[in-house]
Order: C-alpha cells, then sequence, then structure tokens
C-alpha cells in the first residue's frame, strides 16, 4: 500500500508511468507505444492477469498498444473501470491526511491546449519542450504577469478560463519591489480568481514555487494558505546540491515523485552560496518541469522530441 501511494503518479523524464501501471512496483516494464498513453506494465502483473506466456509474446512485437488502449472491455482478468479514478481518490482520501486532488482522464479526442497564466516566473520554454505549447506565438494559450498589482477578479476571468497556474517568487540576488512573501499572497489571491466554479468540474492545476527566499513563518502561511504542504526538489551533481526550491502544488506527481522539505540547515546553507556565486546552471522553472508530465494524460500536446522518441 505504501508503494503504491508513493510510486502511483511518479513519472520518468520520457513521459511515461516509472513503474507498473497495476501493482506501481516491477523492474522490467513493457510499454505502451500508443503516443497517447503513458501506461507500462510489469511481467509479473501481465502473465498472472492476461495469461501465462503474454510478456514473451509482447516483447516478441513491434509497436505493441496496451491492454487499455484496445477497444475490449477485458483482457484476461485485466479489465477496464469506468469509475477508478474516483475509486482511486476515495482511498486517497482515506489513507493520506493531505490527499491531492484527482480527476477523471479525458479522453483523447476531447483533449484541448492547455491554457496557462504565470506569474512572476515564465514556463513556456518548459511547457513547450514537453509539446503542450506549439512553438512559436500562440495567443489565448499562455499568459504572463510579471505585475499583478492592479489585477482584479474581472480581468482573470476575461483573460481565463485557464486550466494551469503557475507562480513563483525571484531568483535570490534579483532585485524585486516587493518583499518574497508579497509573491506568494499575490498567487494565492489570483489562485481565487482562476479556479473553476465547482459546477464546471474541469481539470484545474496549480503551482507555486519558492526559490528559497521565503522565511519558515512565510512558508507556514503558504502551507496554510495554499492548503497543501510542500516539497523540496533538488539538483544535485555529484554529493553537491546545485539548486533547490520549494513547491506547493496539487499536481499528484510532485509529492510521489520528490521528497518531503528537506533540512533547513541545509538549504539555508545553499541560499547563503547562492548569494555569493553565479547564477545556477538549471533554473527553477527548469528544476520543476517534468513535475508536469502528468498533464498530457489531460491537455492535448504537440510533437516534439519526447513525444516522436515515444
Amino acid at each position: 500500500k505504501a508503494t503504491f501511494l508513493r510510486c502511483l503518479f511518479l513519472y520518468d523524464d520520457d513521459g511515461y508511468q516509472s513503474y507498473c501501471s497495476i501493482c506501481s512496483s516491477g523492474d522490467t516494464l513493457l510499454i505502451c507505444e500508443n503516443p497517447d498513453c503513458t501506461r507500462c506494465y510489469c511481467f509479473e502483473c501481465v502473465d498472472t492477469l492476461v495469461g501465462p506466456g503474454t510478456s514473451g509474446r509482447v516483447q516478441a512485437m513491434s509497436n505493441w498498444v496496451c491492454f487499455l488502449c484496445l477497444p475490449f472491455p477485458r483482457s484476461g482478468l485485466l479489465q477496464r473501470r469506468r469509475k477508478w479514478r474516483g475509486w482511486l481518490k476515495a482511498f486517497c482520501d482515506r489513507e493520506l491526511g493531505n490527499a491531492p486532488e484527482i480527476y477523471k482522464t479525458v479522453p483523447v479526442w476531447k483533449r484541448g491546449p492547455v491554457r496557462v497564466l504565470t506569474l512572476f516566473g515564465d514556463i513556456r520554454n518548459e511547457l513547450t519542450s514537453l509539446g503542450f505549447l506549439e512553438n512559436g506565438p500562440e495567443p489565448g494559450r499562455l499568459k504572463h504577469l510579471d505585475d499583478v498589482t492592479n489585477v482584479v477578479r474581472r480581468d482573470v476571468e476575461g483573460w481565463g478560463p485557464f486550466d494551469l497556474l503557475y507562480g513563483s517568487t525571484p531568483r535570490i540576488g534579483h532585485a524585486c519591489d516587493h518583499p518574497p512573501v508579497w509573491y506568494l499572497l499575490q498567487f494565492h489571491r489570483l489562485l481565487q480568481y482562476a479556479r473553476p466554479r465547482p459546477a464546471r468540474q474541469q481539470p484545474f492545476f496549480w503551482m507555486f514555487v519558492d526559490n528559497l527566499v521565503l522565511t519558515q513563518e512565510d512558508r507556514t502561511v503558504a502551507t496554510r494558505f495554499l492548503e497543501a504542504d510542500p516539497v523540496t526538489i533538488q539538483d544535485v551533481c555529484g554529493r553537491t546540491v546545485q539548486n533547490a526550491v520549494h513547491v506547493w502544488s496539487n499536481i499528484p506527481a510532485v509529492k510521489s515523485r520528490h521528497s518531503a522539505l528537506g533540512s533547513q540547515e541545509a538549504l539555508s546553507l545553499l541560499a547563503q552560496d547562492r548569494q555569493r556565486m553565479k547564477p545556477p546552471t538549471q533554473g527553477p522553472a527548469e528544476l520543476v518541469k517534468n513535475c508536469f508530465l502528468p498533464l498530457r494524460e489531460y491537455f492535448k500536446y504537440f510533437s516534439t522530441g519526447l513525444t516522436s522518441s515515444l
């Protein structure tokens, strides 16, 4: 059970789930070659549920499409469950103190381009490299704001609706006109404006990134206001931490992919070092880039080096 909760939403850099989609385990995995699917299956589950020797036959095939992508309700004992996402959410709500929001996945033919609002930190390049945005200007897909002082609810509703809201504090050493906690409070304010009305029940995701500039008291406020616990995402070279950020998000992969909040003493030393050293090679948006991969199950994505290699 603990392994299932920890690994269920874990994705690798190629966009596929890191572990078996059935048991959240397995060493050698069979990967579905449908470009719109992210599922993998371990040999044990396939041979047990579909039939002995199935994994060997699948290995010998080229362009294998998995059981759940085929238009059949059942393959051996493996059966599609229409209410699986609802059952999964109930399970997480029961087992986890702070369960992630889990939305029903969107069929491929119903997926539209993701509509993004970014505050203070821009993630256009990262979303484009993942295939969520097309190269070049695409009006209405991503709107970026550096100053939201005079932005009111009417503005956000007029620009929207949005599917993803991203915000961050400034990097250490960057000049800014406001204290770090201002960026958190403004993000929280616009988050209330951007959320879809409950009756719409559309998938809506958000992420706030702290570049190690918030105080402990500020982070406590963030956890209370955003109703989510933070995790630490690190850029590690050998045994040295080159960069790190604190992240609050309702994207399930964020919690399963990364550790809980790291040692505050170690991160404080890193923040002090970053004030004296040149900027790290990976910026905050690059550090959190792969956390957006699970959104492929909800939104349209375009051809990239990532998707063309699947």
